[in-house]
């Protein structure tokens, strides 16, 4: 059995880094990574995302991607 942790996200941070997992896949960056082994961790980090959330099925996401965008970033 493999040793596990759990890392707890508010909704709006899930989907705000879900978009980044996303952009960052769909680019193709491998110059970011040192090893395979790192892509493949933000693969299925984005994939875990995406099994937990409806948002980014639904027809406002970009508003419902603002908003959590909104709510994540720092106050000055």
């Amino acid at each position: 059995m493999k040793n596990k942790i759990n890392i707890e996200l508010t909704n709006s941070e899930s989907i705000v880094l879900l978009e980044l997992l996303s952009r960052i896949n769909q680019e193709n960056r491998t110059e970011l990574f040192k090893d395979q082994s790192e892509e493949r961790v933000l693969w299925d980090l984005e994939s875990m995302l995406e099994s937990k959330l409806n948002e980014p099925f639904k027809k406002n996401y970009s508003v419902l991607l603002e908003n959590a965008r909104n709510e994540v970033r720092d106050k000055f």
